[in-house]
């Protein structure tokens, strides 16, 4: 199985979630803030570096 994110306009979306339907296709619709959230999860796993920082280190670029 394989996923794909398409962010477009509304009927763009209503049309692309159409023809998938019409595949087989499984179409859940998620809001913007959703995808905000998803596409922040994603970069952030990608600049993952397993190190540990510490609490005023972080306060510290905060500040600045």
């Amino acid at each position: 199985m394989s996923t794909i994110l398409i962010k477009t306009d509304k009927q763009s979306s209503k049309i692309l979630a159409e023809l998938a339907k019409k595949l087989g296709g499984n179409v859940i619709d998620i809001k913007d803030d959703q995808f905000e959230d998803f596409m922040l999860g994603n970069l952030m796993d990608k600049v993952k570096t397993g190190k540990t920082v510490s609490k005023e280190l972080i306060l510290k670029k905060l500040r600045y």
